[in-house]
């Protein structure tokens, strides 16, 4: 992830890949290996836009937005939730009945929060955030990912200074384990 853009280009062409990787899973049958493989792929993808849209988005969310308070606290609720699915996911093999509950769960909350964003956050932001504002913030989530956590951290904090400074150390240590275990790689 990082493609350049404005915040809102960078962040729906996240959203792109993630259902594409969902459309993977639902193509194979329940138990096959590879749906592991693309919850991982997914879970990687997840956490790290989530953490940009925590450190970056929402704080913008609640200059630019009137009652945007409220519909940043709406959105990190969103992730808190599929944070600990992701979380209660990844000790799950793809042969257990439990696993197939909890992608269909984590697919459903993704996709509601996709679809939320897209149609109501987005179009407000781009209509009263100034472009130049946009573009910086594209910057900063791009950077922000290549440091964020690939794994779900439930407790770890979701609003700045906490989550800006204690994201990379947790991301680091992420990125070492998916290396060592070979986790996320292409099928």
């Amino acid at each position: 992830m990082g493609h350049g853009g404005n915040v809102i280009d960078e962040l729906v062409t996240d959203h792109r890949e993630v259902e594409e990787l969902f459309g993977r899973i639902e193509a194979l049958p329940s138990g096959a290996k590879n749906r592991k493989l693309y919850a991982d792929q997914a879970t990687m993808e997840l956490v790290r836009h989530s953490v940009a849209e925590e450190e970056y988005l929402y704080p913008a969310v609640r200059e630019h937005l009137p009652g945007g308070a409220a519909l940043a606290d709406k959105e990190l609720a969103d992730h808190a939730r599929a944070e600990q699915i992701m979380k209660d996911l990844e000790a799950r093999e793809p042969d257990d009945p439990e696993f197939d509950r909890l992608i269909g769960m984590l697919m459903r909350e993704i996709r509601e929060h996709l679809v939320d964003e897209e149609q109501n956050l987005f179009p407000r932001l781009l209509a009263t955030c100034p472009a130049d504002a946009l573009d910086d913030l594209g910057d900063k989530v791009r950077r922000a990912k290549k440091t964020a956590p690939t794994r779900p951290h439930p407790a770890a904090p979701d609003k700045p200074p906490a989550n800006k400074l204690l994201s990379p150390g947790a991301g680091l240590v992420d990125r070492l384990r998916d290396t060592l275990t070979g986790r996320g790689k292409h099928a």
